[in-house]
């Protein structure tokens, strides 16, 4: 077995080690506003599930050169946003959100997604999710090169196609995940296992 001190390695080979090690990662598909009001939009594959009660999520905004990216400026200053959950149906048009735009402009212009009020926060959120949670920061977390942002769960959206009698349908939902490079994976063969008493 291979054995490495990551403090040994560039940023880039230590992030190349992560992403292809930490698979399938799920994507949040983030919509932030800014203080002049502008939408911005950006997928993100740190992101995972905190507490169900109260129920809150994860999401952790990598810098870019040192500086703040437009997303965790924005919920460090509105401190609301809104995570939806990227499934094959969306999951082109939100990478077209990943290119790098300047603040004023959003990233939702040079797409096809639509924008919907949200009910809960003041962020708007996109039609084309099958589910989203509209979030409130409950707790920001200053790391050396990230922000790890803690959202509290205060209203959830759920295409009312893919669930039933309190729960989720995997395979209408069809959620895509991160791989490394630019591979991405869909669900793939699903197996129960019984939890020892």
């Amino acid at each position: 077995m291979l054995s490495f001190d990551p403090y040994q390695q560039t940023d880039r080979e230590n992030y190349k080690l992560l992403i292809g090690s930490v698979i399938p990662r799920p994507i949040a598909f983030v919509t932030s506003k800014s203080e002049q009001g502008i939408v911005n939009a950006a997928p993100f594959s740190y992101f995972n599930l905190v507490s169900s009660n109260p129920p809150m999520l994860s999401v952790s905004v990598q810098r870019q050169g040192g500086q703040k990216k437009d997303t965790a400026r924005n919920i460090l200053s509105g401190k609301e946003f809104v995570v939806h959950v990227v499934d094959e149906e969306n999951v082109f048009e939100i990478n077209e959100t990943s290119a790098s735009l300047p603040p004023d402009q959003s990233e939702i212009d040079v797409t096809k997604l639509t924008l919907v009020d949200s009910e809960e926060v003041g962020v708007p959120a996109v039609v084309q999710s099958k589910i989203r949670f509209e979030c409130v920061l409950h707790q920001a977390v200053d790391l050396p090169g990230a922000d790890l942002l803690i959202g509290r769960i205060v209203r959830i959206h759920v295409d009312e196609a893919i669930y039933k009698e309190g729960r989720i349908n995997a395979d209408l939902l069809k959620p895509v995940s991160r791989l490394a490079g630019t591979n991405y994976a869909k669900l793939g063969e699903v197996f129960s296992l019984k939890r020892p008493d």
